[in-house]
């Protein structure tokens, strides 16, 4: 019975001194790492047991040894864009070999069902867009819908080289962003899509940010049980995004907001402080480009208006950009066709926000303030050079006096502005623009990009 025991013993502590060494299913290969970075490797194996990873873009071997947590983690430095590499982590119990390892950009892509929104879903040109997606410096990666209670330390996915077969089936938003990028940059794309439809911001929101800020909690009481998603707070953050934030990346894309018309009077809140939740997971400042929610026939009245106005307002932390999508789209779909243009403005703005390699403009006009001149109203515009209206006898503005009553204005363009009068009002005081679900909106500047739908106060 001794020598039972003994054997047992020897032989429970072989299997947990070497037991094999595992990665989070994040690294892979056909992946893309950020360039010029110092990244991150990180996984499991026995508790003490030292091992070594080898990296042959630069032919350097390091020794790493697992915490008393069965955890480890080592910084290894990228180089400029490039590849194909291999990464090795050779272990007592075993090796793993990552093969077709790319260096370059990578971009972590969320939000609900427009981002979510493939080829296959339906888009524009779809059966051309398809057969022409071969590109072997475009990789992806789709996290898995799952949910948790408490952050993970895993998602389920796998990195896929774009095909017409991959593509076909990937965020549709994504790949034209990637696209646009990769033609102006010629560098390896990586695209990380963990999205789901129909999901409200609080899912995607860590815990902690509602414990700071109680009236959050009581604005989420507003979402609605939606039995395609879970709402329960944090639960997607916890299972699809917690898992990934030591994984580096170069910036965010967020196209949600639809499910928030709710409680849109809070989105602002919400969305700017569930960006800087992520930026301090990861510990960078790293851009966040979203795009604003198109019109659409929402159920009461102004609700959209409402949160498209919220996201303006969110530009107003720093390192955001925001595309208006309110000229590409149909007031009776909720999932507009053209995807194309949607990707090539996130494109363009990190182009020449993040980039630095575009020199036009790449923002439609945004509100900036008013002046008030007797009966008449002056509006000022950010990137306004060149503002036009398209039709000049329905232009979508409108002011108020004193009594907060809202009339339509006439509109002209005068000095880099709008000058807004109208007989129903003697004294305006403030203004709303596009402010209405449906609205299309009329005004432009010389790079023909669309105006925020706002208002003054």
């Amino acid at each position: 019975m001794k020598i039972k025991l003994f054997l047992l013993s020897i032989f429970s502590f072989t299997q947990f001194s070497y037991a094999d060494i595992s990665l989070p299913q994040i690294f892979g290969s056909d992946m893309v790492l950020q360039r010029v970075s110092e990244v991150y490797l990180y996984g499991w194996a026995a508790p003490g047991e030292t091992f070594t990873i080898g990296t042959s873009w630069d032919g350097k071997t390091v020794e790493v040894k697992t915490g008393i947590n069965a955890k480890w983690r080592v910084k290894v430095t990228t180089p400029q864009a490039g590849g194909p590499y291999e990464i090795a982590f050779t272990g007592k119990g075993n090796s793993i070999v990552l093969k077709n390892v790319l260096i370059g950009e990578v971009w972590l892509c969320s939000g609900q069902s427009n981002m979510e929104w493939s080829a296959n879903s339906g888009i524009d040109n779809k059966k051309e867009e398809i057969k022409n997606a071969d590109n072997p410096n475009i990789r992806f990666f789709t996290v898995d819908k799952r949910t948790s209670a408490t952050p993970q330390d895993d998602v389920s996915g796998s990195w896929e080289v774009s095909t017409p077969n991959t593509m076909a089936n990937f965020s549709a938003v994504a790949y034209f962003f990637a696209r646009r990028v990769h033609q102006e940059l010629n560098i390896p794309i990586g695209l990380i899509d963990a999205s789901w439809g129909a999901s409200c911001a609080e899912v995607w929101t860590p815990a902690y940010v509602f414990e700071e800020n109680q009236g959050l909690l009581e604005s989420h009481k507003l979402i609605q049980q939606n039995p395609w998603v879970p709402t329960e707070r944090s639960t997607l953050y916890n299972a699809m995004i917690a898992p990934i934030t030591t994984f580096n990346i170069s910036g965010v894309l967020w196209y949600q907001g639809e499910s928030n018309t709710a409680n849109g009077e809070n989105y602002k809140e919400l969305f700017t402080k569930m960006i800087t939740s992520w930026r301090k997971e990861w510990n960078t400042d790293f851009p966040f480009y979203y795009v604003q929610i198109a019109p659409y026939t929402y159920g009461k009245l102004f609700e959209g208006a409402v949160v498209r106005d919220q996201q303006r307002q969110s530009l107003s932390l720093k390192n955001t950009g925001m595309v208006v999508t309110s000229d590409i789209c149909t007031t009776d779909d909720i999932h507009p066709q053209n995807k194309q243009d949607v990707g090539l403005r996130l494109g363009n703005i990190a182009l020449k926000e993040h980039f630095k390699v575009l020199d036009v403009e790449v923002h439609g006009p945004l509100y900036k303030n008013i002046e008030i001149k007797n009966k008449e109203l002056m509006v000022y515009f950010d990137h306004a050079d060149g503002l036009y209206l398209k039709d000049k006898n329905d232009t979508f503005f409108e002011v108020a006096g004193a009594d907060g009553i809202y009339h339509t204005a006439k509109a002209k363009i005068k000095n880099g502005g709008v000058v807004l009068r109208t007989k129903d009002v003697d004294v305006p005081i403030s203004v709303r623009y596009a402010w209405d679900n449906i609205a299309i909106p009329n005004l432009f500047n010389a790079a023909q990009l669309p105006a925020s739908t706002f208002k003054s106060n």
